[in-house]
Formats: structure tokens, sequence, C-alpha cells
């Protein structure tokens, strides 16, 4: 606890080895067992992924009563990159949310509007049974 309490941003690796060093025979497990049942963490700036902006218009959640029954009823979509050693490559996905089934993809080098229209526009003309 000391150690934690003079320097908080050590974890459990910082401890075991200050540890270590002072002649203790411990390993990392029971220095993170230890500081879970003493409930201490080290205190270091968090990775803020989300930052809500006060003037952007929040949108209802249109799903949120929605019995979803049988496939093609519901798609969802999302974007994602891929890095490679030559830079950056952009996958989205659409898939079907009742059966899971992938229901087209595209990759990209941009970020540009046209392969995901084009996503959504394969299987639209891949099905013409699929109505909107």
């Amino acid at each position: 606890m000391e150690l934690w309490l003079g320097d908080a941003s050590g974890g459990y690796r910082k401890i075991t080895k200050v540890l270590q060093r002072k002649g203790y025979i411990i390993n990392h497990k029971r220095v993170c067992r230890m500081m879970r049942e003493m409930r201490i963490q080290a205190i270091y700036p968090k990775h803020k992924t989300t930052v809500i902006d006060s003037q952007h218009k929040k949108y209802p959640y249109l799903l949120r009563d929605l019995k979803i029954t049988r496939p093609n009823q519901v798609w969802a979509t999302d974007i994602t990159y891929i890095k490679l050693p030559g830079g950056f490559v952009y996958l989205i996905a659409i898939i079907d949310v009742c059966s899971r089934f992938i229901v087209s993809w595209t990759l990209s080098t941009t970020l540009e509007t046209d392969f995901c229209l084009q996503a959504l526009e394969m299987p639209c003309n891949k099905d013409q049974s699929l109505t909107f």
C-alpha cells in the first residue's frame, strides 16, 4: 500500500518490479490480486473515446420497441479501418440484424461516401424482392 501511495501512477507491473528489487520473492499475479483485494489501481489519464458536444442534435433510437423477427427487416452498418504497411484501408459492412448474416461489404482506401453507397446498392440490386 505504501508503494502505491508513494506513486499512484504505478500499476501491478511497476510495483512487482520494485518489490523484487527490494528482495521480495513475488510475482505479478499476486501483486495484481492483492491490489484488486485492496481496491487500488494505477491512476493515469484514461482515453476519452466519446466526447459529447451539447450543440449536436441527439437522435432517438428508432429500434427500441421494434420486435425483429425476420431476415431483411433491419440492417445495420459499421465502418472500421484496417492498418496495413502502406497505410489504411476502410471496411464497411452491412449486416442483417435478425440472421447476423453479412449482407454486403466493401473496402476503400479513402473515406468517401461512394464506397458506402456501393455497399448499400449491392444487396439491393442483387435481390429485387427487398423492399424499403
